[in-house]
C-alpha cells in the first residue's frame, strides 16, 4: 500500500508570502508522517508566472496523474484555501476524474468549514494580535461573491461575542468593503488602525491593496480620514496555531 498526500494551495508569486505559505507546508509535511508528500498549485496565472521566472510548480490533475502512474493506491489532498469558495469547487471538480484510479482518494475541508474553526481561528488571531487602546484591528479578506463569504461578516460576529468588539472584517472583493466598516469603526471612537491580512499568505493584496501606495490603498483610506495605520505584512501561514488548525484537519480526514 502506497500512501501519499497532496498540499494543494492557490500559490503565490510574492516572496515574502512564499514563507507563509512554505509554513503550512512543512507543517503538513511533518504530519504527513512516512506518506509521500507533494504539493500542488491551484492557479494556473500562478503557474505561468512562476515558471516565467523557472519556477516549476504541478499543477493538482498532474500531481495526480504521477502519483497514479507511480502506483500509488490512497491519496490525501489537503487544501490550504480559507473557504468553501469557487477555487475549493474548482479543487473537487480536479479530483473528481481521479476517483476511481485510486482505492481511497479523499478531500479535507478548508481552514473555515465550519462555527468551531470560525472561533478557533479568532482565538489563534486575538493571542498573536492583542487588544490596543484606541486602535481597531482591521482583518483585510479577499471575498467571493460565493455564498461561503458569509464566513467574513461571520467571523467579526464570533470576535464581538469572544469579547474583542475592536476586530473588524472586510474584504477586498467581497463583502463587507472597507467603506462598509469605516462608519463602525468611527462610531467606536478608535484613532488608530492596525491593518493584518485575513489571507494565508501576505500576497499581492497585502503589499498593494492594503499597504500600498496608492491613494486607494486601505492604508492610505484610513489615513486620510485621520487615522494613525500600522500594517502587518504577515499571512495567517505564519501562525503557529494556523499551521496546527491545518495539521487537525489533515488528522480529522485521515481518520
Amino acid at each position: 500500500m502506497k500512501q501519499a498526500l497532496v498540499c494543494a494551495s492557490f500559490g503565490t508569486t510574492v516572496e515574502n508570502g512564499r514563507l507563509d505559505l512554505l509554513s503550512v507546508e512543512n507543517a503538513l509535511h511533518d504530519a504527513a508522517g512516512n506518506c509521500e508528500f507533494a504539493c500542488a498549485v491551484t492557479s494556473r496565472v500562478i503557474r505561468k508566472r512562476l515558471a516565467m521566472r523557472g519556477q516549476m510548480t504541478e499543477s493538482l490533475p498532474e500531481v495526480l496523474q504521477r502519483l497514479c502512474d507511480a502506483g500509488y493506491t490512497e491519496v490525501a489532498v489537503q487544501p490550504t484555501h480559507l473557504l468553501y469558495g469557487y477555487e475549493y469547487d474548482k479543487i473537487k471538480a480536479e479530483i473528481a476524474p481521479y476517483n476511481d484510479r485510486f482505492n481511497r482518494l479523499k478531500l479535507g475541508e478548508p481552514l473555515l468549514a465550519n462555527t468551531q474553526d470560525l472561533q478557533n481561528v479568532a482565538v489563534a488571531l486575538a493571542q498573536s494580535y492583542p487588544r490596543q487602546d484606541a486602535e481597531a484591528l482591521v482583518l483585510m479578506g479577499h471575498g467571493t461573491e460565493h455564498f461561503a463569504g458569509v464566513v467574513y461578516p461571520a467571523l467579526q460576529s464570533v470576535f464581538a461575542l469572544q469579547g474583542r468588539p475592536d476586530v473588524f472584517v472586510a474584504t477586498v472583493e467581497g463583502w463587507p468593503l472597507l467603506s462598509q466598516i469605516i462608519p463602525q469603526i468611527q462610531a467606536g471612537g478608535y484613532r488608530k488602525v492596525h491593518l493584518v491580512p485575513l489571507l494565508l499568505v501576505a500576497g499581492d493584496h497585502a503589499c498593494h491593496d492594503m499597504a500600498g501606495e496608492s491613494p486607494d490603498s486601505w492604508k492610505n483610506q484610513l489615513e486620510s480620514l485621520g487615522f494613525m495605520v500600522r500594517c502587518t505584512l504577515e499571512g495567517l501561514g505564519r501562525l503557529p496555531a494556523v499551521q496546527q488548525l491545518y495539521c487537525a484537519k489533515l488528522n480529522k480526514m485521515l481518520e
